[in-house]
């Protein structure tokens, strides 16, 4: 497996095909892409600020869209390369999130730690009214780097 730049057409298009429950993500700070022996692209992270407006403080990066597809150990490879990226663009901390449901192997591989968990809910409300795209189930947050006291959301226990 090889680590290669990509454009974000190729990266939304892979993501567009082979992701479970996700489109390409609107906007990014940069895209990874993972290509096989023959130089057939099998995984993309999009990498952005996070989604979460109180941990946007210009330190702290989200992978936003991890996807591959289904290749042994791309995921791990990706994980790994964002945090290496990240780093050497000077972010202090970086997070991402999975559903419950999944194992977060790949993370815990590539040295990513469970942060804290996130009850799922929906998006929908009275004062805005929205159809959920996105699965509604609860969701694990998963980083690496040292997060402040203050920023840290507590564990919720489920």
């Amino acid at each position: 497996m090889e680590l290669r730049p990509i454009t974000r057409a190729d990266a939304d298009a892979f993501i567009k095909k082979h992701h479970r429950h996700h489109g390409a993500p609107v906007g990014a700070l940069w895209r990874q892409g993972l290509h096989d022996s023959d130089g057939v692209l099998i995984g993309v992270a999009v990498v952005g600020r996070p989604v979460a407006r109180a941990l946007d403080d210009g330190l702290t990066c989200e992978v936003t869209r991890m996807c591959t597809d289904g290749s042994a150990n791309a995921c791990s490879m990706l994980y790994a390369a964002t945090r290496r990226a990240a780093e050497a663009k000077g972010f202090r901390r970086g997070l991402t999130y999975i559903l419950a449901s999944e194992p977060g192997a790949s993370l815990r591989a590539s040295g990513w730690q469970l942060l804290w968990d996130v009850r799922g809910r929906s998006w929908n409300c009275e004062s805005r009214p929205r159809t959920d795209k996105h699965p509604t189930e609860d969701k694990c947050a998963y980083g690496w780097g040292a997060w402040p006291a203050q920023t840290k959301p507590q564990k919720v226990s489920t």
